[in-house]
């Protein structure tokens, strides 16, 4: 009976996607069941289904990049407009070693037992990490949508590609001035520390540097938070001195912003 209805919704996303993308032919995506057989589980086929029929999103594109707690995947709406959906994995076991990052956080204390749970509550916590920034004008990308699993923001990038982290990228002088003016403003202004800031999780834009991956954020009251700060700040420092970039002491830059 399950295989039957599953079957049925399979084909009924199948149809609501070849109707919403006469223009565009989908290469990856929904098609032949690819995603849903080995990315995603039902409840959150049924979740993007949803948000088609809720006219959030028109189709999806297929899978941009994958880690171990989640799928970025790129998604465009009605007026073709490129969206990322970001989608946190249910089934993995990798979200148990964020619970640090969530204990602590006075904004999150009501946190359930069980995985899917604390990954419900991570996507809610990355969403509202994402609008505390984007509220007190730090680039990240603008949070448009979430619902269970699923959070929808601006996709950074052209044609369903990303722009560019740090990593793979030239960097410069001003490239780590605006790097540590983004630590400044996180703590500052949207009273957040990242906890995973990296040149990993850090595009280069043509318009400047763009901070993503948010989740790991936590409120300035955590027990964690200044530990987190003096991490980020070595991180960041590390990867461009090793780039041959001048750099400040990181305890002095430390001090500076918990001044």
């Amino acid at each position: 009976m399950t295989d039957t209805i599953s079957k049925k919704l399979e084909s009924k996303i199948d149809n609501k996607l070849a109707s919403k993308s006469k223009r565009k032919h989908l290469e990856d995506g929904f098609k032949k069941g690819k995603v849903i057989n080995e990315v995603l589980d039902k409840p959150t086929v049924m979740t993007l289904y949803k948000m088609i029929t809720d006219h959030i999103i028109a189709y999806v594109n297929g899978s941009v990049s994958a880690g171990k707690e989640s799928v970025l995947f790129w998604g465009v709406d009605e007026n073709d407009i490129d969206i990322a959906l970001k989608i946190y994995l249910v089934t993995t076991s990798n979200f148990k070693k964020r619970e640090p990052y969530i204990t602590g956080d006075p904004r999150f204390s009501n946190l359930k037992k069980g995985t899917k749970n604390l990954v419900y509550l991570w996507a809610k916590k990355e969403f509202r990490n994402l609008s505390q920034c984007y509220a007190a004008g730090i680039p990240v990308p603008r949070p448009l949508y979430l619902t269970k699993n699923v959070l929808a923001m601006d996709f950074v990038g052209k044609n369903g590609a990303p722009c560019k982290s740090l990593l793979t990228s030239e960097v410069d002088e001003n490239d780590y001035n605006q790097a540590i003016s983004i630590i400044k403003d996180l703590y500052n202004k949207a009273k957040l520390v990242h906890g995973d800031y990296s040149e990993y999780n850090i595009f280069k834009t043509e318009n400047g540097l763009v901070v993503f991956d948010m989740g790991s954020a936590v409120d300035l009251r955590h027990p964690n938070a200044q530990e987190f700060l003096k991490r980020d700040i070595n991180n960041i420092t590390r990867f461009f001195n090793k780039r041959g970039i001048s750099v400040d002491d990181p305890t002095i830059l430390f001090e500076d912003i918990v001044k």
